[in-house]
């Protein structure tokens, strides 16, 4: 049994409109938002084994705030520039080549590609937009990540910030 746990970066600052898209940091309320999900993922999942982001500041971070609540080394923290406006077979073909060692992976990334994504990996909840610090996960029947795409997958939970206001 594998877990995949989707997270779209948390708020990010439109305070310096000079900067590029990739180099958008979080803004206050998406720092409280990383770290109060993270908080509150750690309650339900015990650990995760892998945490594969977007290099762009704003996942970035926020992968780094998540690994810090369940005091993950930087070893597990991998980046992907492919994940920065993924399409949904991005993350098929990045699920696929997972080292089968790894049980539960976190994948952190942005819209539209995650919320595509999400939707394709469930019947029971679609969603127009998985919302900023969003958590989408599934488990998988499967034992090899190569089988993903083709594995029946199972909704676990669909959570956001603002559930908890």
């Amino acid at each position: 049994m594998k877990s995949l746990l989707l997270i779209r970066h948390a708020k990010s600052s439109w305070d310096d409109a000079s900067l590029p898209d990739f180099d958008r940091p979080l803004n206050t309320r998406g720092i409280k938002d990383a770290d109060n999900m993270s908080l509150w993922l750690r309650k339900r999942i015990t650990s995760i084994d892998a945490f594969f982001s977007s290099p762009a500041k704003r996942a970035k971070t926020t992968a780094e705030k998540f690994a810090a609540a369940f005091a993950a080394g930087k070893d597990r923290l991998i980046f992907d520039q492919g994940l920065y406006l993924a399409q949904p077979s991005f993350f098929y073909s990045l699920i696929s080549k997972t080292d089968d060692a790894l049980s539960t992976i976190a994948i952190f990334s942005h819209n539209p590609g995650i919320t595509e994504f999400a939707n394709s990996l469930s019947t029971k909840v679609t969603t127009d937009n998985i919302p900023t610090c969003g958590i989408f996960a599934v488990s998988i029947n499967i034992q090899r990540w190569k089988d993903f795409e083709t594995a029946g997958k199972e909704l676990l939970f669909y959570d956001y910030p603002k559930l908890h206001n």
